[in-house]
């Protein structure tokens, strides 16, 4: 149901009060149609209250977050929400102060290790999914213009676009830093340190010429952790432990200038010498057991992440994907997984052209329509919430579409090449840099197969009336 923007207000009042109060909310942020809470007690959030409010369209408790459907409109009404519950954007305290050494993320709390888990991933990378978008979308249009002959590698104005698109994806532990210091409730611009000590230019050269160090007469293992995930998260808990321990002993007048040399003296040997090499086995461990699915039969695979994505999503679980999907593209330079994900978005447009084209009521194929333009430009969830979600067998039919186009695709030996939009924003991303191939043209040529597929299936399932 559509309110008005000017009921924005009033709507984030009463999700506050459905969800317990702003004394139940420890943060809240946004995704493309979601509000994503994050509460001290989930069992306080009054489930049935929330589904009634007019603007609501789900509610979703899963991942280690409390999430309300909102619609595409969400990243105006989670100001209003923020604003209700007394939460202020990018606040940045003058000095360190005793209250950090009580932290009140609920990813610290009592909680299962699975939610907490789920917690932490989506805190850190949530903020961050624009920046990698768009720099998916900037490379795939620089690949156009070189593949076309309108740029080479070496032009200036080549370089400093790739330098634009592809800083964030280099420099990536010192923006999950910030974000990993907000999200265990320490000093962000220290663990944003933390993560450019790991991408400092003299030791990743050492790296990359074959030599080794030492820190205090221990052997440090040399890993490259530009482009990585896992390494500068456990790194922020342990430097979180740290400055909480340093806070309690220093004395408040000297907490502002030793409490960052120590958290940092500490730190980062610690990080170079265990956190990072055991994070980086364990990612691409990670990597290597979902791969080995495509490696016994990437038929299988694409069948199976083709037709099951979407239910992920709904179920709020991508975020525990991240990592592994980050861990392709950086260390293969391409990711077979994230490329069949891809189509699962046309499935789903499928069905809502199928569900339009047979609905007789004017405002049902008004929602129809609606929510194939929003597939197409990658949003999913009004398709999810406002038409399979109500008749199941319809989320079944994209689950076939997406599943055939995905085996087919997989079969192709079909990747992804850069992070990117979803729908047809993801189609720069589908371009290999050495040239035009199977990848892009057995992408569109699957993402068509996937939207007829789900759509056929779709017209005959869905009731008319």
């Amino acid at each position: 149901m559509a309110i008005r923007k000017d009921d924005y207000s009033k709507l984030a009042g009463t999700i506050v009060r459905g969800i317990g109060g702003k004394e139940n909310i420890v943060n809240v942020t946004n995704c493309m149609t979601r509000l994503r809470f994050v509460l001290k007690d989930d069992s306080i959030a009054n489930e049935s209250e929330l589904k009634a409010i007019k603007g609501v369209q789900g509610v979703v408790n899963k991942g280690g977050q409390y999430q309300v459907i909102i619609g595409t409109h969400v990243g105006e009404v989670v100001k209003d929400v923020r604003a209700e519950a007394g939460i202020i954007d990018d606040r940045v305290e003058a000095e360190i102060n005793d209250d950090r050494a009580k932290p009140d993320m609920s990813i610290v709390k009592k909680d299962s290790l699975f939610n907490r888990f789920f917690k932490v991933i989506s805190g850190c990378f949530t903020p961050i999914i624009g920046l990698m978008v768009a720099s998916g979308i900037i490379k795939g249009v620089l690949t156009i213009f070189t593949t076309a002959g309108i740029l080479t590698s070496k032009d200036g104005t080549y370089m400093i676009m790739y330098a634009a698109a592809n800083a964030v994806m280099y420099f990536l532990p010192v923006v999950l830093g910030f974000a990993a210091g907000k999200v265990f409730n320490c000093n962000p611009f220290v663990t944003a340190v933390i993560g450019a000590a790991l991408v400092y230019p003299d030791i990743v050269g050492l790296k990359d010429a074959g030599q080794s160090i030492s820190f205090l007469g221990i052997p440090v293992t040399l890993v490259t952790y530009a482009q990585s995930f896992f390494p500068i998260i456990a790194g922020a808990w342990f430097a979180s432990k740290v400055e909480h321990l340093s806070i309690k002993f220093i004395p408040r007048m000297m907490q502002l200038m030793f409490v960052p040399a120590i958290t940092l003296a500490i730190s980062v040997p610690v990080i170079y010498l265990a956190i990072g090499p055991l994070m980086t086995l364990l990612s691409d461990g990670l990597s290597n057991v979902v791969l080995g699915v495509f490696n016994i039969s990437p038929i299988i695979g694409g069948i199976l992440f083709g037709a099951f994505w979407q239910l992920v999503v709904l179920l709020g679980l991508h975020n525990a994907f991240v990592p592994v999907l980050i861990n392709n593209m950086t260390t293969l330079g391409s990711d077979p997984i994230n490329a069949v994900l891809g189509l699962t978005v046309f499935a789903l447009a499928g069905v809502s052209l199928g569900y339009a084209l047979k609905m007789r009521n004017p405002e049902k194929r008004s929602i129809g329509f609606g929510t194939l333009a929003s597939c197409l430009c990658g949003v999913t969830e009004p398709t999810i919430y406002s038409i399979a979600m109500q008749k199941f067998k319809l989320f079944i039919c994209a689950w076939i579409g997406g599943g055939v186009a995905g085996g087919i695709f997989a079969g192709l030996g079909g990747k992804m090449y850069a992070w990117g939009g979803d729908g047809l924003f993801r189609l720069p991303s589908m371009i290999n840099p050495q040239g035009l191939d199977v990848s892009f043209y057995g992408f569109v040529g699957c993402a068509l197969l996937a939207m007829v597929v789900s759509a056929v299936l779709s017209y005959f399932v869905a009731d008319a009336e």
